[in-house]
């Protein structure tokens, strides 16, 4: 597996600039497989009406994040051009509002609020549940850390890593999702942990509803949307209750034992 993604930041790195080497390759996948169950810092941006956020007020729900810069002429259009796609079948599949899309301009010098408002009209990312955000450099380099995403200044521009990073609620990194194409389920299985909380512990209602809508969403290749699947759903809770009914059988049969054994 690791060989398959090391060969895959390769070609990601390669597609960035051609003059890209095998050793820096590995060291950026390296970096952004380490960031996984890292914490990301409070930090300052801007959006794109060039009002300040802070990184601390997006906690509380899950995002996808991803670097950019404006001036990339094929793989950063190409990551957001896929994104959007798969960010509408996450609204769609997890509802809107669940999540934030955020796209940071990493070219510090070029990457504007203008430039970025304009980056996300021409590549039809943008609504709601959407942030194109610009950076100062060292709230940059604080991110690029967090997160492990790794570029390169070069002739042509940069060369760098093409990812988006899957943040947990509380502001985690929870999963990396490699390349400049992506299926919907690449980025929406995920996020699913992430919304419904695969680790969440069954202490509530709501809890266990999240976990039903964990495990019963699934995706349709030919319709390209999730749906809820009531037959999976069905034999979940005819399997709780058959377990139900055996765990009840046999704690009866033991009492009844128990009692025989003590007259």
């Amino acid at each position: 597996m690791k060989a398959v993604l090391a060969a895959a930041a390769w070609a990601l790195l390669l597609l960035a600039s051609p003059v890209a080497q095998a050793d820096q390759a590995g060291d950026a996948l390296a970096v952004s497989e380490g960031a996984i169950g890292r914490g990301l810092p409070d930090l300052r941006f801007t959006d794109t009406r060039g009002k300040s956020i802070q990184l601390s007020s997006l906690r509380g729900k899950p995002m996808l994040l991803t670097l950019i810069y404006t001036g990339c002429a094929d793989v950063c259009p190409a990551v957001i051009e896929n994104l959007a796609p798969a960010v509408r079948v996450a609204e769609d599949a997890l509802g809107a509002g669940s999540f934030k899309a955020v796209v940071v301009g990493f070219d510090t010098r070029h990457d504007t609020p203008d430039r970025m408002r304009a980056f996300a009209h021409q590549h039809g990312a943008g609504g709601d549940d959407w942030l194109f955000l610009s950076a100062d450099q060292t709230s940059l380099d604080k991110l690029s850390e967090a997160v492990g995403f790794s570029y390169f200044s070069s002739a042509g521009g940069f060369e760098h890593m093409a990812q988006v990073s899957v943040i947990d609620a509380s502001g985690v990194v929870y999963r990396q999702v490699y390349g400049s194409s992506f299926t919907p389920p690449q980025i929406v299985e995920p996020l699913k942990d992430v919304v419904f909380g695969r680790e969440r512990s069954l202490l509530s209602v709501t809890s266990i509803i999240d976990k039903v809508k964990l495990f019963c969403t699934v995706y349709n290749p030919n319709t390209g949307r999730y749906y809820f699947n009531y037959s999976l759903f069905a034999s979940i809770v005819i399997g709780a209750v058959s377990l139900g009914a055996v765990g009840y059988v046999l704690v009866r049969e033991t009492r009844k034992s128990m009692r025989a054994g003590g007259a």
